[in-house]
């Protein structure tokens, strides 16, 4: 690795009730960088490049044991979903030069244990001409949980009217996507009435992990840029009923949400 011997990391203080702050969060920025020495056969350490924020990690930042994944521990560096460059290694199947993607520590080099969680798999992005990035959205966890719950979930058929609440989210927006691209006609909720315009970069942990350009209109987003046939603010709507009427006079074939809320409470709009 060269001189460098500090890194910086991210750490959960405590366990978070309510609204997570930027308190509950501490930046260490001169925590020693791991090595492999003494680790034995199969670890090995990475650069990490990108990483991903999602809505899940909010569970694991609460001490509640039941979930299909477990919490964060306090005092801990938070893990997530990233994309890393393998720097050293003591495992025949990962060796330095490799770019990985599965679960890693928001921290600049991870230590891969053989035992662990990780699952890290090996991609291709110079060969395949992709930016890594991509594996961590459209081809990463939110892309699955896209792809999987429309086609093997909500089965769609050619014609068939599609409601995408949280359209302007990880999922939404792709889910959106695929239902144009199958042929159905698609209208996306959101509850906000901008949405940065972020553009992945390098990993920094400066205060932002993205560079955010101006905010677009998430009906101008949704419309304009992702192709939905039509958009909406729901927080904007005095009367939820008449807007899904209004946009769906015939009624709703498939309704795809992820977050839950008051558009679950219209169900009956199902045709």
């Amino acid at each position: 690795m060269g001189s460098e011997q500090e890194q910086k990391q991210v750490i959960l203080k405590n366990y978070v009730e309510g609204v997570p702050t930027e308190y509950d969060l501490l930046l260490v920025k001169d925590a020693p960088v791991p090595t492999l020495q003494g680790q034995g056969e199969g670890a090995f350490l990475v650069k990490n490049l990108y990483l991903s924020c999602d809505p899940y990690m909010r569970g694991r930042m609460r001490d509640f044991h039941g979930s299909y994944i477990p919490p964060f521990r306090p005092g801990q560096v938070i893990e997530g979903f990233g994309v890393a460059r393998v720097i050293e290694s003591e495992n025949p199947d990962f060796k330095p030069g490799d770019i990985v993607s599965g679960f890693t520590g928001w921290e600049e080099y991870s230590l891969i244990q053989p035992t662990g969680n990780s699952q890290l798999r090996k991609i291709y992005p110079d060969r395949d001409g992709i930016p890594p990035s991509y594996y961590l959205g459209l081809l990463g966890m939110p892309g699955f949980t896209a792809y999987a719950g429309f086609y093997e979930v909500c089965s769609p058929k050619h014609g068939d009217t599609v409601l995408v609440s949280a359209a302007s989210g990880a999922v939404g927006h792709l889910v959106g996507q695929l239902a144009k691209l199958y042929g159905c006609y698609v209208v996306g909720s959101a509850g906000s009435s901008h949405k940065a315009s972020m553009r992945p970069c390098n990993l920094n942990f400066s205060l932002s992990l993205s560079h955010i350009s101006q905010s677009h209109s998430i009906v101008d987003l949704l419309k304009n840029k992702l192709g939905f046939d039509d958009a909406f603010n729901y927080k904007e709507e005095p009367d939820l009923d008449a807007a899904l009427k209004r946009y769906f006079p015939l009624g709703i074939n498939l309704y795809f949400d992820n977050v839950g809320g008051a558009m679950c409470l219209l169900l009956h709009c199902l045709s």
